[in-house]
C-alpha cells in the first residue's frame, strides 16, 4: 500500500499529472482572483455598530434639539443632527451594498464596473465628503458664535442653517457624481467587494485630476475645522480668564466650551481615520499614473484596504463624541475622579497620621 501510494504520488509520468495540475492551478487562480473574501463578518459587524451607535446618538441630539429649539445652541444641534443622520445612511447603504457584493461571491479588482459598482463608488465618495464638510461648517459656525456672537445672532438662523446643510450635500453629491461626465472613473479595488477611485490599474489624467479634488477638499475640510476650532478655543480661554467672577456669562460660556470641544473630537477623529485613505491614494495613484508601481501593488492594496477600514471606523466612532462629550458625562466623570482622588489624599493622610503617631509614641516608651 504505501508503495502504490509512493507510486501514485511521484512515478506517475509527467504526461499524465501535469496537465491535471495545470487545470487545478489556473482554477485556483480563477477562484482566487474572482472571489472576495467568504468572511462578511467584520463588515456585518461594523454596519451594525455603526448603525446602533448612531441611532443612539441621533436620539440624544434629538432630544437636546428639541430642549434648545429657541436658543442658539440649536443650529449646532441641527447640525450635528444632520451628521450623525449621514452617517447613520452611509452605514445603511453601504454595508448593504457591501454585505451583497459578499453574498454574491462573485467580482474582481480587474473587473470592469458595473452599475452597482459605479453606485458604490460614488456612495463611498458622498458619504466620505458629507461628513467633512459638515464637520467643516459647525466649527465655523461656532467660530463666529464664540468671536462675533452678535454677529451670529443675527445672521445664523435655522431657516439659513438648513439651506447650509442642503448646499453642502449637493456640492458632495456634485463631486461625487464627475465620473458620470467622463471625470474620473470608479472601478472596483481589492479584493473586489468595494468600488472607488480609480488608482491601481490604468490610472488616466482624469482619474489623477478626480482623485486630488477629492483628496484637497477632504484635507481643505479638515485644515480649515482645524484653524476654526484652535481660534474658538483660544477666546473661549481667554473669555474664561477675564469673565470667570459673572455667573450670567459662564452659563453661556459653559454651553459654547461643551459644543468646542465636541468639534475638537470630531475633528482629532477625522483626521486620525481619514488621513491613511488619502495619503495612500494619492501615493498610488501617482506612481500608477507614471508606471512607477512595479510590484508594490499588493502592498498598496492592503494600505488602500486599512485606509478605507479607518474611514468607516470615524463613522462608528463620530457618535461617542457626541454620546460622551456632554456636560452631563463629563461632570459624572469629574466628580467621581475627584470623588477617587479625595479618598486616596484621605487614606494617605490617615496613613501617614498613623506612622507619625506610632513613631512618637516609641519615642515616648524610649524616654
Amino acid at each position: 500500500m504505501l508503495a502504490m501510494q509512493r507510486y501514485n504520488c511521484s512515478d506517475v509520468p509527467p504526461f499524465n499529472v501535469t496537465p491535471v495540475v495545470q487545470e487545478l492551478r489556473v482554477e485556483a487562480v480563477a477562484c482566487n482572483t474572482t472571489r472576495p473574501p467568504s468572511n462578511p463578518a467584520s463588515a456585518g459587524l461594523s454596519m451594525t455598530l455603526g448603525i446602533l451607535f448612531n441611532a443612539v446618538a441621533l436620539i440624544i441630539l434629538a432630544k437636546a434639539y428639541n430642549r434648545f429649539r429657541r436658543r442658539s445652541k440649536a443650529t449646532f444641534l441641527l447640525s450635528a443632527s444632520s451628521l450623525v443622520a449621514t452617517n447613520l445612511a452611509g452605514h445603511v447603504i453601504l454595508g448593504a451594498l457591501v454585505l451583497k457584493k459578499y453574498s454574491e461571491g462573485t467580482g474582481s479588482a480587474a473587473d470592469n464596473p458595473d452599475r452597482p459598482c459605479l453606485f458604490l463608488g460614488s456612495c463611498m465618495v458622498f458619504f466620505g465628503l458629507c461628513p467633512l464638510f459638515l464637520g467643516c461648517g459647525m466649527a465655523a459656525e461656532r467660530c463666529l458664535g464664540v468671536t462675533r456672537p452678535l454677529l451670529h445672532a443675527r445672521l445664523v438662523t435655522t431657516a439659513r442653517t438648513k439651506m447650509a446643510l442642503a448646499l453642502i450635500w449637493l456640492l458632495a453629491l456634485c463631486v461625487a457624481v464627475l465620473p458620470f461626465f467622463s471625470l474620473g472613473a470608479y472601478t472596483y479595488q481589492h479584493p473586489g467587494t468595494w468600488c472607488f477611485i480609480r488608482v491601481t490599474e490604468g490610472t488616466r489624467t482624469t482619474d489623477l485630476v478626480f482623485l486630488m479634488l477629492f483628496s484637497v477638499l477632504a484635507l481643505s475640510s479638515l485644515a480649515s475645522a482645524f484653524v476654526c476650532n484652535t481660534i474658538s478655543g483660544i477666546t473661549l480661554v481667554r473669555a474664561r480668564l477675564k469673565k470667570r467672577s459673572c455667573s450670567g456669562r459662564r452659563s453661556g460660556g459653559s454651553q459654547d466650551t461643551e459644543m468646542v470641544v465636541q468639534l475638537v473630537g470630531i475633528m482629532v477623529t477625522s483626521c486620525i481615520c481619514w488621513s491613511p485613505l488619502l495619503i495612500f491614494g494619492l501615493v498610488l495613484a501617482i506612481k500608477s499614473y507614471s508606471g512607477s508601481l512595479g510590484g508594490e501593488r499588493d502592498t498598496y492594496n492592503s494600505l488602500m484596504m486599512t485606509g478605507v477600514r479607518m474611514a468607516t471606523y470615524n463613522q462608528i466612532l463620530d457618535p461617542w463624541v457626541y454620546i460622551l462629550l456632554r456636560r452631563a458625562v463629563l461632570r459624572k466623570i469629574y466628580r467621581v475622579t475627584k470623588r477617587q482622588a479625595s479618598l486616596k489624599g484621605s487614606t494617605f493622610r490617615s496613613i501617614r497620621w498613623e506612622v507619625g503617631s506610632f513613631q512618637n509614641s516609641e519615642k515616648n516608651t524610649k524616654i
